[in-house]
């Protein structure tokens, strides 16, 4: 489900259909749904009963294709004991939420940085679960910077903001932590750098400015901010 879709046994690739490859990636996905919600989520342009007998179509074929995939249940649901690496990113995203940086190791940040879930998938409930995944994997990765910055540990701050920032590089709360980061390294022209660059994307992209919030953080005023910023920044370098 992260990086791409693919399912393995053993260790080794299987192909899977198109339709049984959506339906296995909506159970993974969702929890368990009703056959109509789930065959009009799966077949919105189809009739009801034309969704319905898809929906037949493909939980047969897995069942007897790919036996001890999906459990002996109605609804649908994966079996038990089927790995799905989406689950693991969550299970971090909610050990961060409970117990902060105590247990995160350096690749638990790489995983919530390239966590992406399903790219080139583009159906609505696709859509949601991505956009869904991706403000958590920010929200963890940023109260891990935030955990370290308090036991002063810089480095470590820097590498979760760092990694927020390239999950969401238009979000100004990731962009605010990094320079936090920088500043609490002495080093201010880093995080200058970090102000004008999101300054200059966001403009960009959007077509706005950042935060007055943001700027007082660097100690400048927002209206003058870009330009006093390289000044200050070559002075301090």
């Amino acid at each position: 489900m992260l990086g791409h879709w693919q399912l393995r046994y053993n260790g080794l690739p299987v192909e899977v259909g198109a339709r049984q490859k959506r339906l296995l990636a909506a159970l993974a996905l969702l929890h368990p749904q009703p056959r109509p919600v789930l065959a009009a989520l799966l077949w919105p342009d189809s009739p009801e009963r034309q969704s319905a007998g898809n929906l037949r179509a493909s939980v047969f074929r897995i069942s007897h294709e790919l036996p001890r995939l999906l459990s002996a249940t109605d609804p649908p649901q994966l079996d038990a004991a089927v790995r799905v690496d989406l689950r693991e990113v969550r299970e971090l995203i909610t050990e961060v939420t409970l117990n902060g940086a105590r247990s995160v190791t350096p690749e638990s940040i790489d995983l919530l940085q390239e966590a992406n879930l399903l790219p080139g998938w583009y159906e609505e409930w696709v859509i949601d679960q991505q956009d869904h995944l991706l403000n958590q994997r920010v929200d963890a990765l940023e109260a891990l910077a935030r955990c370290y910055l308090v036991a002063s540990s810089f480095n470590r701050a820097l590498g979760a903001a760092r990694a927020a920032a390239l999950v969401a590089p238009l979000r100004e709360s990731a962009q605010h932590l990094l320079v936090r980061c920088h500043i609490a390294e002495d080093n201010y022209a880093s995080a200058v750098w970090v102000y004008r660059s999101f300054r200059a994307h966001l403009g960009r992209e959007l077509g706005v400015e950042p935060s007055a919030h943001f700027a007082e953080l660097l100690g400048l005023e927002p209206a003058i901010a870009d330009s006093r910023l390289l000044v200050r920044a070559m002075k301090t370098s």
